[in-house]
């Protein structure tokens, strides 16, 4: 039970982003599903009903309102109607931050107002084919020119890759320093940047996740998000958000995997009897609960921190790296319980399972989680 944890607010806002998705985008999945992408119409569509950043600051279009728990509503709701393709979440929780906190009054004017009306589908790109989660080892690189900067380099498993229209792409800009990194605003359309092939992955079907090229590319100098040497400290700043997105994102999906499961236990009959009136099946939902709920009250609780400005680095990584873990046990779980139906692609829990195993990889492998938290526990006491 979250007793006391959304409010009045927070419901109606619900009730209207749980219209949007049974009007705007159940109708639309088929069509999606057979695209292997979103598309353009759903990001204005959500953007004239308010549900595109709404932490941007009302003179760039926004509701200024910052509070994750929105954020967390619509990720919620996402989930209950399965759509793992539309990345709302990337556009608004992760990649819309850094020109929110890091941008000119001139960039927000150019990109964020564009963003928040849905014109403009944001990306970033960090991750290359031999720096993934050690970013600091990025070969991309910017050269200063005169009036601009000159970016060279290729990007990979870039979320949103396709569709986007503004992406902030880190590159070197300090061969000698390690975390001499700058963040440049590209846009579609610039001379030299390209686009790879849509990449075929296991799960998120239909999240356009590609390859990005930068071929000489000229990015004016007043398109770099803040100081040009230290986007390293902007990326490490906002990874502990990014991480707690993806964790919201994990603990939704693994509610709704159990939700399902609850029904089909009930319909499935085997020896002439409901598999829900077996133990094992009890035993195995009521473990699955615990687990659901014990990750939903940390995570709640980390995003109420994030609210205060209190989030630390650790503990989004315990999110982080909890939250997913949990999701594939449960969608492992009841894939199980589902039986062979499980297995085929026309139940959502087939889709889950597939989507769940990345959540584990992307913004920081389980394995980088535990070593911030074990060196975050280890400098401590000593």
């Amino acid at each position: 039970m979250r007793v006391g944890y959304f409010d009045t607010d927070h419901d109606a806002f619900r009730q209207s982003f749980r219209a949007f998705c049974e009007r705007e985008i159940v109708p639309r999945q088929p069509a999606w599903q057979q695209a292997g992408q979103v598309d353009h119409e759903i990001w204005r569509t959500a953007g004239k009903q308010g549900f595109l950043i709404p932490a941007a600051d009302a003179a760039y279009g926004g509701l200024g309102i910052t509070d994750l728990r929105y954020e967390q509503v619509m990720m919620e709701e996402l989930a209950a109607v399965h759509e793992s393709g539309f990345g709302l979440p990337l556009h608004n929780a992760i990649v819309a931050p850094y020109l929110i906190h890091a941008g000119t009054r001139h960039q927000k004017r150019r990109f964020l107002t564009r963003a928040v009306t849905g014109e403009a589908i944001l990306a970033i790109a960090i991750t290359e084919p031999d720096a993934g989660s050690d970013a600091a080892a990025m070969r991309t690189h910017a050269v200063e020119a005169d009036d601009h900067w000159v970016l060279d380099g290729a990007k990979t498993f870039i979320s949103n890759g396709i569709s986007a229209d503004v992406v902030i792409v880190a590159a070197r800009t300090q061969p000698d320093r390690r975390h001499g990194i700058g963040l440049f605003l590209v846009e579609s359309g610039t001379p030299g940047f390209s686009r790879g092939r849509k990449l075929d992955k296991l799960g998120l079907r239909t999240q356009d996740t590609a390859e990005l090229f930068f071929d000489n590319v000229r990015v004016p100098k007043d398109h770099v998000l803040g100081n040009p040497t230290e986007g390293f400290a902007q990326i490490t700043r906002l990874f502990a958000q990014e991480r707690l997105v993806v964790a919201m994102s994990a603990v939704a999906t693994a509610a709704v995997a159990l939700r399902d499961t609850i029904a089909y236990v009930h319909q499935r009959h085997a020896f002439g009897r409901p598999i829900a009136a077996f133990q094992d099946t009890r035993f195995r939902l009521a473990a699955l609960r615990t687990e659901v709920d014990v990750a939903q009250a940390f995570v709640d609780r980390c995003v109420l921190a994030a609210n205060a400005g209190n989030l630390d680095a650790p503990s989004a990584a315990e999110a982080k790296l909890f939250a997913t873990e949990m999701l594939g046990r449960v969608v492992d779980d009841c894939v199980q319980m589902h039986g062979g139906y499980g297995y085929m692609w026309e139940y959502p829990i087939c889709q889950a399972y597939a989507d769940a195993r990345v959540q584990r990889i992307y913004a920081g492998t389980s394995e980088i989680m535990k070593d911030i938290i074990a060196r975050s526990m280890l400098d401590s006491s000593s």
